[in-house]
């Protein structure tokens, strides 16, 4: 639900926060309330599925680390849902949680913020997922992608990089495709082997730190397109 310009009782998405410590709840409520979102909150991960459910939202924020129920499990139960197998989640972390990080965007969450964070960083990575909205997985990529200077052509089989020709392998051309496609996600090594490459394609994720490397290099001063995500995968730059 969309705010409408002008109006002072406009509400614009509904954000479901999942989180038990108290104090955090309340920080993160207020901070979104005063960008405009309806907020609904609770401390716990079973009575945050059914609110997943009642409420509709556009958004859930999940902490991993729940009393009654991890933020993995409430994750994975989210994609096995029809009703919410598209609701996009961001996983609130703490500090030396990059494996759960990982196994999260495993299962299908569409990104991560790590605690401690700013008001101002959340809000942000908010906006962000609600701008692109869920990636999709019937129809996958469009076919023909514009990021910034950048051109990736499937049906052509063509990249465009300030309008000059950039010669790619046909993994690279896969890769930087389907990367370019979903601006600001973020991308363990091991979707990637699977989304791009295939699912019998033998290979050891590190095989995509080479193809990213020789990407980068083709990309030239426009290499910071693709960026890394420490410990965790890739992801495009959000232009």
């Amino acid at each position: 639900m969309l705010a409408v310009a002008g109006s002072a009782d406009a509400v614009r998405e509904t954000i479901l926060v999942i989180e038990d410590e108290e104090d955090l709840r309340e920080v993160v409520t207020y901070n979104l309330k005063r960008e405009g979102y309806r907020v609904v909150a609770t401390g716990s991960g079973l009575e945050g599925l059914k609110k997943a459910c009642d409420e509709a939202p556009d958004l859930v924020l999940l902490d991993l680390m729940l009393p009654d129920l991890d933020g993995l499990e409430i994750c994975r139960r989210l994609r096995l849902d029809p009703l919410t197998a598209r609701l996009p989640v961001i996983m609130v972390t703490a500090k030396g949680e990059e494996s759960d990080v990982v196994l999260g965007l495993g299962i299908g969450a569409d990104d991560y913020v790590a605690k401690p964070f700013s008001p101002r960083e959340l809000v942000a990575r908010v906006k962000a997922v609600l701008r692109r909205g869920p990636v999709r997985s019937e129809d996958g990529p469009a076919e023909r992608v514009v990021q910034g200077p950048l051109v990736v052509d499937s049906s052509r089989h063509e990249a465009l990089l300030d309008g000059e020709p950039v010669s790619l392998t046909a993994t690279e051309f896969r890769l930087l495709h389907f990367l370019a496609s979903h601006p600001g996600r973020v991308f363990t090594r091991d979707q990637l082997l699977r989304r791009v490459l295939g699912e019998q394609v033998v290979l050891v994720d590190r095989n995509i730190d080479v193809h990213v490397r020789s990407i980068r290099q083709k990309l030239g001063r426009h290499r910071t397109l693709v960026e890394t995500v420490r410990g965790v995968g890739y992801r495009f730059q959000d232009v």
